[in-house]
């Protein structure tokens, strides 16, 4: 409207315009206020108060000058009664003695016959790269004296070509590449310079789609006890597969680790009993007849962000409550008597109190605009965490009445943590069949370092064997 038709406007119709128009900026100018604070919290987000990874962090990583973790009390290195790893001394191979050449004294010569002791010092290395050894097995025909019939007799099972490879090679190539992520043209560089073994990358693919087959049957043994252990873990990661991202479902316990490739993030394990922990993904509350534990360690990050970037007072009480139940139970759990009630009360009641103070402070702060002219208006970080501590209290304190469950669900993000680590050093799977062989191969080393086994004796070994030795508590 212009400032003629402003002016011919009777005064209360102008006082109504003006008031409108500054009710309209005042919207505007709250909306992009909001954003602001929006974008700033986001800019303040980092591995360490949020679940981004420390690789996100870039250039501008935060200086570690303090964590997460509450302090022990107990004095750096290693503790009283730890067994340590000192090089000792040991029954030697090989004996190389070393003789005077003359006296030290007078300069007369020295021989053998003179010596009257000697010290000792060894030194500890590797044996030249021995020349590979070829095995030839050879299936005898005989002829029978009553019939004269000629019955050729059967090589071993896993004998199926002229010449192959044998399988402590293939113990050595899967354990590289599946457990070290090595590249498999650096792993074939590798063979080659250490062991004069020359292998094409198709023949180490064969070998990983070998390996998953043979170990099929020992996965599936995992799998169902994971299902049904008391306590189990779960994650998800993405997986780039073909070029396009699918999800790497994690299933583990302290004994056990399951992994499977799926193209939806939702496809859960089926057959799941017992507790299971996890960082709150709402799916995971789609499982029937289980118990939920929740990762504190997630709830310590995001309280870490609304204490530096929202300042909010709750946050600081709520982790520092959180920080001290988690002391106390690993006192009662390194002493084995069971958590007092009367503590477990006090906790929860201070628990109860915090959640109180900070929803009724979010109760107090102006709505936030809403995005689209419908729905509800958007709530801040804060006060979706407030509800989550509210509604999810028994599963966020599980640790505290259950010994069996962890503050955290650090046990499968661990075991995802190298599956990450190998999309970043070779990139993605080219097809379905390789993400679902390197599952199952990760599932067998990940379970057998938990059980103490040997990875190289591992992957040498009998499937049905492996199943017998297995220990699930």
């Amino acid at each position: 409207m212009d400032r003629t038709a402003l002016e011919q406007l009777p005064q209360h119709d102008l006082i109504a315009l003006l008031l409108a128009q500054d009710a309209r900026h005042a919207a505007e100018m709250a909306a992009l206020q909001a954003r602001i604070a929006e974008l700033e919290r986001r800019l303040g987000l980092n591995s360490s108060n949020s679940g981004k990874p420390p690789s996100s962090d870039g250039l501008k990583k935060p200086v570690r000058v303090s964590s997460l973790r509450q302090s022990s009390g107990k004095p750096p290195g290693g503790q009283k009664g730890h067994p340590g790893t000192t090089l000792w001394q040991a029954t030697p191979d090989a004996i190389i003695d070393h003789y005077p050449l003359v006296c030290g004294g007078c300069g007369a010569p020295l021989t053998e016959a003179t010596t009257t002791g000697h010290a000792a010092r060894q030194v500890f290395d590797l044996p030249e790269p021995p020349p590979l050894i070829v095995t030839e097995h050879r299936a005898h025909d005989c002829r029978c004296a009553t019939c004269g019939t000629q019955t050729r007799a059967n090589f071993p099972d896993w004998m199926t070509a002229p010449v192959q490879y044998g399988k402590r090679i293939g113990a050595i190539v899967l354990y590289l590449l599946h457990y070290q992520l090595l590249p498999e043209k650096r792993l074939a560089a590798l063979m080659a310079d250490l062991f004069g073994v020359r292998l094409a990358t198709a023949t180490i693919g064969r070998m990983s789609e070998d390996c998953a087959e043979r170990f099929q049957g020992f996965v599936n043994v995992v799998r169902d006890q994971v299902a049904t252990a008391p306590v189990k873990h779960m994650d998800e990661t993405g997986l780039r597969i073909g070029g396009k991202t699918q999800w790497l479902h994690i299933a583990s316990t302290v004994l056990l680790t399951f992994y499977r490739v799926s193209a939806r993030r939702g496809s859960l394990l089926a057959n799941v009993a017992g507790i299971v922990v996890h960082d709150h993904w709402h799916p995971y509350y789609t499982l029937k007849g289980v118990l939920h534990a929740l990762c504190n360690a997630h709830h310590l990050r995001e309280l870490q962000a609304l204490i530096e970037i929202e300042k909010e007072d709750w946050a600081r009480q709520m982790q520092q409550l959180l920080r001290r139940a988690c002391h106390a139970m690993d006192l009662a759990r390194a002493q084995d008597p069971p958590l007092r009630p009367a503590l477990i009360a006090l906790i929860e009641r201070r628990y109860d109190a915090i959640v109180a103070d900070g929803l009724a402070f979010h109760e107090r702060q102006p709505a936030l605009p809403k995005a689209r002219p419908r729905g509800k208006p958007p709530r801040r970080v804060g006060h979706n965490l407030l509800l989550r501590l509210s509604t999810r209290k028994p599963d966020a304190l599980r640790f505290l009445t259950d010994p069996r469950v962890p503050f955290t669900n650090n046990l499968a993000e661990r075991d995802g943590r190298m599956m990450k680590l190998r999309q970043k050093i070779s990139g993605g799977f080219r097809s379905e069949q390789g993400a679902a062989d390197f599952a199952v191969i990760r599932s067998l080393l990940s379970t057998a370092r938990k059980q103490g086994w040997g990875l190289l004796q591992t992957l040498a070994g009998d499937p049905e064997q492996l199943v017998a030795n297995l220990r699930f508590v």
